[in-house]
């Protein structure tokens, strides 16, 4: 499993650290941050930094401005947040690049905290551009990486950058993760259960076929288990799902049974003849056993398959999550997303939410401070899960 140098093994007093944070946190109507986990989780990195006497230049994305200004999607209101989170001032530059960017850098004293503009305001960002990795470069003598969201992908701030520095390492955050997601689910403490749910098989299909090599047992859940249903033969009614994706369903069951891993469907289903996801409203519910009627669709596991998964999960010594039982974010079919949140939290293993909708339903269900580990990554965590390298991971220093 990759191990690589961290902050922990170098001293960098008085040197300029590029550090590449997750910071494409949500904001609000009136632009103001409305949910901090990101910036919460790259504080010890920094903190680590700044009792090192580091000048800290932090760079990050928010959203998708496509290489242009918009002011919709600055990191301005990110920069008070965590000013007040690490208790230090934290000075806001309005570019990641130009004189004035130098400018400031280079006025910096030990200590100091600098937080560039979006990244990606610029085109050079999500183009790799050499011209655009340089100047970022040109700013600093060491580089860190402590955005695994972003490790999936070869930019300018987590490839081009790094590669034209002579110390790479990574921060905190990614250690974690690759500890979490890499060492303790490639050799875990058994057992070991998956829970896989969400909306797609084809999205998670690879991580099925890398983790049945791995698990004792796979939990199904979400939108994916009616493809599984109709690869047993099953009707689904109008619930979603991926009719052309039968045959990879079919070969994962198939898989599991040669490498005898329990392979858990849900055994019953909580339906709705009407769902408005944008009012968070469902019609009439009820639940089917087997096959759900036409004009009915899927959208939580039933009473009896949380029961039998909460069971499941209550035995487990490591537990890997990712991806929601159902429609979590309306009241009337949240119940078995909140429940399996409960059983992974109320276990005595090791449990590890694999990122994206799973660290949202977690948080929504109260449990999220019962867990050993929440991924910040959600396609960088399945890219991992999956056993593909990350560009942002394999340019950094090895140990």
């Amino acid at each position: 499993m990759t191990q690589v140098k961290t902050v922990d093994d170098l001293d960098l007093s008085g040197k300029k650290v590029f550090v590449r944070v997750d910071f494409n946190v949500p904001l609000d109507a009136d632009g103001s941050v409305s949910d901090d986990t990101r910036i919460k989780a790259a504080l010890p990195t920094i903190k680590k930094l700044y009792e090192q006497n580091a000048k800290i230049i932090l760079a990050s994305h928010l959203g998708r401005p496509k290489g242009e200004r918009v002011e919709s999607m600055s990191l301005s209101p990110v920069a008070p947040v965590l000013s007040e989170r690490l208790g230090l001032p934290v000075l806001f530059l309005n570019d990641c690049i130009g004189t004035d960017v130098e400018e400031a850098i280079n006025g910096l004293q030990g200590g100091q905290i600098v937080l560039l503009e979006n990244l990606r305001f610029h085109k050079g960002e999500t183009e790799n551009d050499p011209q655009f990795a340089k100047e970022l470069a040109s700013l600093a003598d060491v580089y860190v990486n402590d955005a695994f969201g972003t490790a999936h992908r070869a930019h300018a701030s987590t490839f081009g950058v790094p590669d034209l520095l002579p110390v790479k390492i990574s921060g905190y955050l990614i250690a974690k993760e690759l500890e979490f997601l890499g060492q303790k689910t490639s050799s875990p403490d058994r057992p070991f259960t998956v829970i896989l749910g969400g909306a797609k098989v084809s999205d998670k299909i690879m991580v099925i076929d890398a983790l049945l090599d791995k698990a004792d047992t796979i939990i199904i859940g979400g939108a994916m288990a009616y493809t599984f249903a109709l690869a047993n033969g099953k009707k689904v009614g109008d619930s979603l799902s991926e009719p052309d994706k039968v045959e990879l369903a079919r070969s994962a069951l198939q898989k599991a049974k040669e490498k005898g891993v329990r392979f858990l469907l849900p055994i019953d289903t909580l339906g709705t003849n009407s769902l408005n996801f944008d009012q968070k409203t469902l019609g009439e519910t009820k639940v089917f056993e087997g096959d759900i009627e036409d004009g009915w669709e899927g959208v939580d596991i039933g009473p009896k398959t949380t029961e039998l998964y909460a069971k499941e999960v209550a035995g487990a010594k490591t537990v890997l999550w990712n991806g929601p039982m159902g429609v979590f974010e309306i009241e009337d079919s949240s119940k078995g997303t909140f429940a399996v949140a409960q059983a992974v939290a109320d276990g005595d293993g090791i449990s590890i939410i694999g990122g994206g909708d799973s660290v949202k339903a977690i948080n929504r269900s109260g449990y999220s401070g019962q867990v050993s580990f929440m991924s910040t990554g959600g396609g960088a965590s399945l890219e991992f899960l999956e056993g593909k390298s990350l560009p942002g991971v394999s340019i950094l220093d090895p140990k």
